[in-house]
């Protein structure tokens, strides 16, 4: 019997596996270390970047998925990685048992693409706005484009330059560092496609029961899916300050796979 088939396996072969690499890839990330101004040489590689970001590379849509917080980002960075493993190893092994090992890993990648459209789609006229704002004031992006290179070599030399451009320009501040920091962004983080996991829980097991640690009852798995998602809407439209969570990937993960399941099932395939 293949491991996938096996109901008495905790650990399918696509599950496992995903497990695993990601683990791989934070130990790679840790050892390879920050650069001048302590951001993940790894995450400037793998991350997420802005379309318009001269740090964009088309892989990233894909590998960002594979990426997590590491030391560098601060106390508690492990419960970024740790939070995703663990929704993936509860809920990820009763879908890969039903899916099947090859649907479901196409499944994971195509809701971690789809959460990565929309957050960029979002970000991206997000960035509009700002790039219309900064070049009112007579700044151009390539000259922000050129400070975000240079600080990957000097952030010294990064921040005189941007200094410069500034007192060249009465009024940009504000504009050009809002840009500057969009562009030197990433976004990591196997949350969009996780959130792709949930969702196909919540539709492939509606009525399982789920305990909580901070709700004390239980909770119907169509219930919990269905108030995660409108609290993720609710989070990346009203976007506290200081929150720098990809919401809207997270979103993008639910939609996705829900269309993408209820396309399998029209077509008698799931």
């Amino acid at each position: 019997m293949n491991d996938y088939a096996n109901p008495a396996s905790r650990l399918p072969l696509v599950v496992k596996n995903l497990l695993i690499i990601n683990g791989l890839m934070l130990l790679l990330k840790i050892a390879m270390g920050t650069d001048e101004l302590g951001r993940s040489i790894l995450d400037n590689w793998l991350g997420l970047h802005e379309i318009g970001s001269p740090d964009f590379k088309p892989w990233q849509v894909l590998t960002h998925m594979f990426m997590h917080a590491g030391p560098s980002s601060g106390p508690g960075w492990y419960w970024h990685i740790a939070s995703n493993m663990f929704a993936l190893f509860i809920f990820g092994g009763p879908i890969e048992h039903v899916m099947g090992p090859k649907r479901f890993l196409n499944y994971y990648l195509l809701c971690g693409l789809g959460a990565a459209a929309l957050q960029m789609s979002v970000s991206f006229a997000e960035t509009r706005t700002q790039v219309a704002e900064l070049e009112a004031t007579g700044v151009t992006t390539a000259e922000v484009k050129q400070i975000v290179l240079e600080s990957h070599r000097s952030p010294d030399e990064a921040n005189r330059m941007m200094n410069i451009l500034i007192d060249q320009h009465p009024g940009s501040g504000e504009q050009v560092k809002a840009l500057f920091w969009n562009y030197a962004g990433v976004m990591i983080g196997a949350s969009g496609a996780i959130f792709g996991v949930l969702i196909a829980f919540g539709m492939l097991f509606p009525n399982v029961e789920l305990m909580l640690l901070f709700l004390p009852i239980p909770i119907k798995a169509k219930y919990f899916v269905a108030l995660y998602g409108l609290w993720e809407l609710f989070s990346g439209v009203s976007q506290r300050a200081g929150d720098n969570v990809a919401h809207y990937a997270h979103l993008g993960g639910l939609i996705f796979g829900f269309f993408l399941i209820r396309h399998w099932r029209r077509k008698g395939v799931l």
